[in-house]
């Protein structure tokens, strides 16, 4: 079959048989089909090149090709293929180890296939600790407006982003939200500075409200990443620490965007000095995007409910793809090229020293702010500066589109706040070259600039 024909029959039996994720069915568009990959590259079916500025969905962070990956995953599934963790396998066992050291503490992993199983695995664990520690009452959970904590019904109702949940509302009873840190649009009064400690107080307040005795958690990404690259202050997390150590209240953090290198520390909360959280949920760059895999990582005060004895007091919930051997393999041998190649500490000097940058733009019309840590960047475009009114739908797709046009690929943060998806999102693979850099940065201001 000739590369045309071959295309044509392609394209349209994705539009007879393949759903997009996120995306509006179009009977007149073809979709960009990617056959290959090379670093933070990707080529499409036309034999079009483009820089992968979002890592795929914020997953891709040693990008294509690790041979290294791929003979790791190969190799264990030649070892052994499958393996349920009602039993035990050695990459599981050895991976769940690394977690523990990397977070500094001790902990426990309980894995499964994405982030969306990962909250919805620690929302489980987090009830039934408290259920065993003498507090049936303690149910509810705090998130923050504008977060994304997953797809499935309960991370869902975590996530408050009210575009997402059109059409899917009533979501599960027990989920609350308050006004996230957000300084840029800040309202608590004329100084931003102290408008995220008002944020944490908030949620101080909301505990008193709805009473400590009920609410089993408060669960955070360190930066709010899908919903506009938010970025706290150090003080806020520290502030929500104490506060939830106050109430009995565990802290989940919400690292699946964050972990692996993506800010600057192997995991986001470390910002934050002396922040310890009781759960950590990963996934995302746990594997580079190589293979599925989602963990939940519990502290040792957590799991020490579950060994006690009891007819009904383990952890009743499985994964059969959870913790899959080829994944575990492949995750430890991503996290073997993350600290072997220094990728955390290059990630913190060159998302300063080139994709710093961008906040020049802070000069232009319609730039309102330049968010940024890490290889993590958000950039929110505004049609009034003065009045911070949001960019306007059709300005934000000429954007995007226009990069695409020269072989960026850049992100949004759409379907998330009615009348606010305005902040475009750069988060590229942490292995790109200071060439592939500094392309980003010329391409983003050259494409503003002319579209001013």
């Amino acid at each position: 079959m000739k590369v045309g024909v071959e295309k044509d029959v392609l394209v349209q039996q994705d539009k007879d048989h393949l759903w997009h994720a996120m995306s509006r069915h179009s009977e007149n568009s073809s979709p960009l089909i990617a056959v290959s990959g090379e670093g933070s590259w990707f080529t499409d079916i036309d034999e079009n090149k483009y820089f992968d500025g979002v890592s795929g969905l914020w997953c891709l962070n040693l990008g294509h090709g690790r041979k290294e990956i791929v003979e790791a995953a190969s190799k264990q599934m030649m070892d052994l293929t499958y393996s349920p963790l009602t039993l035990s396998h050695t990459p599981a066992i050895k991976l769940s180890s690394k977690i523990s050291e990397l977070l500094g503490g001790a902990y426990t992993t309980f894995f499964s296939n994405s982030g969306s199983e990962a909250n919805e695995t620690a929302f489980k664990i987090a009830r039934q600790y408290h259920n065993q520690n003498g507090n049936p009452g303690k149910y509810k959970f705090i998130s923050r407006y504008r977060a994304y904590h997953g797809s499935t019904l309960g991370a869902l109702s975590a996530t408050a982003q009210a575009n997402r949940r059109v059409k899917y509302d009533p979501t599960m009873p027990g989920f609350l939200h308050v006004p996230p840190p957000y300084s840029y649009r800040n309202t608590f009064g004329d100084d931003p500075s102290k408008g995220d400690l008002i944020a944490a107080d908030l949620i101080d307040q909301m505990i008193a409200w709805e009473g400590a005795e009920t609410v089993a958690g408060v669960i955070m990404e360190p930066i709010i990443s899908g919903g506009g690259v938010i970025i706290p202050s150090k003080e806020y997390l520290k502030r929500v620490a104490n506060i939830c150590k106050k109430h009995d209240v565990l802290l989940i953090i919400d690292e699946v965007v964050s972990g692996f290198g993506r800010t600057g520390e192997m995991f986001g909360f470390m910002h934050s000095e002396g922040v310890q959280p009781d759960i950590v949920t990963m996934a995302k760059g746990l594997t580079s995007g190589y293979l599925p895999l989602g963990a939940t990582a519990v502290s040792s005060k957590i799991y020490s409910k579950f060994k006690e004895p009891g007819k009904d007091n383990h952890f009743r919930h499985v994964s059969t793809y959870g913790g899959h051997p080829a994944s575990c393999a492949v995750a430890l041998k991503n996290i073997d090229i993350i600290e072997r190649e220094n990728i955390v500490d290059r990630v913190e000097q060159l998302g300063e020293a080139i994709l710093g940058e961008l906040r020049e733009l802070i000069e232009h019309d319609h730039v309102g702010e330049v968010r940024g840590v890490g290889f993590l960047y958000g950039i929110e475009l505004v049609e009034d500066k003065g009045l911070k009114t949001p960019a306007s739908e059709e300005y934000m797709g000429k954007v995007i589109a226009e990069c695409k046009s020269r072989g960026l690929i850049i992100g949004r943060n759409g379907d998330t706040v009615p009348g606010y998806n305005n902040v475009l999102i750069i988060a590229p693979p942490l292995s790109s070259t200071e060439e592939d850099l500094r392309s980003v940065v010329h391409t983003i201001k050259t494409v503003l600039y002319e579209l001013r």
